[in-house]
């Protein structure tokens, strides 16, 4: 009788473990930590970076004043910062968009992002990862590395607004390497340097005149 007892005990609090495993981290001035094959809601901070371990699944990661950084083999829901970069680890994949204001996003070795990238004031860079929502940014480089893809196309808005700077005037530089395909159409509203391989496959180009480059990199 006590064993069947304690049998009922478990398996009414092994759901509620679960669930508080599962559940939100929000914290104020401090660094929010999920570690290595965690399961986790919605992950938040203020004045602190979220640091998401290799094959961890979270809900939204989001902060304002610091980084989102998600290990190897992470799944995520949405990412978004204000004032801080984002980098998504190998493999990784994010359900939605990905967003910062002030930062760049850094998309690692067959990441995978279903949504949108956009960012204002910071660079884009794909490593040989997908993006099925086009990229948008304002002021920053775009680098679609080799063996990258982007579903949905590219969007260069014209700057404006409190968020929208560029201290020393230069262009922003949109790079399409070797074999990248972007799909879509590539929508400059702003002067820009686009320089894609001769070996990648673009869209429809609006605003902008393609300069093409053979080898692994434009010439400086």
């Amino acid at each position: 009788m006590r064993r069947h007892l304690l049998a009922i005990a478990l398996a009414l609090t092994l759901p509620a473990l679960a669930q508080a495993a599962d559940g939100d981290i929000d914290k104020v001035n401090g660094t929010v930590h999920v570690d290595a094959g965690q399961h986790a809601g919605n992950v938040s901070t203020v004045n602190g970076a979220v640091h998401i371990g290799d094959n961890a699944v979270v809900q939204k990661a989001s902060t304002v004043n610091g980084a989102v950084e998600l290990g190897d083999h992470v799944q995520a829901a949405a990412i978004d910062t204000v004032n801080g970069g984002v980098t998504v680890g190998s493999s990784s994949r994010v359900a939605g968009t990905v967003s910062t204001t002030n930062g760049g996003v850094h998309l690692g070795k067959s990441a995978d992002v279903a949504g949108k990238v956009g960012t204002v004031n910071g660079t884009i860079n794909l490593d040989a990862a997908h993006v099925g929502g086009g990229l948008q940014t304002s002021n920053g480089d775009i680098l679609v590395g080799a063996n990258s893809h982007v579903e949905g196309g590219i969007l260069m808005e014209k700057p404006g607004g409190w968020f929208n700077w560029n201290s020393n005037n230069r262009l922003p530089h949109v790079v399409i390497g070797p074999h990248a395909v972007v799909q879509g159409t590539l929508e400059f509203r702003r002067d820009v340097v686009l320089q894609v391989s001769d070996s990648a496959q673009i869209g429809p180009v609006k605003g902008a005149t393609p300069v093409k480059f053979s080898g692994d990199a434009p010439k400086e």
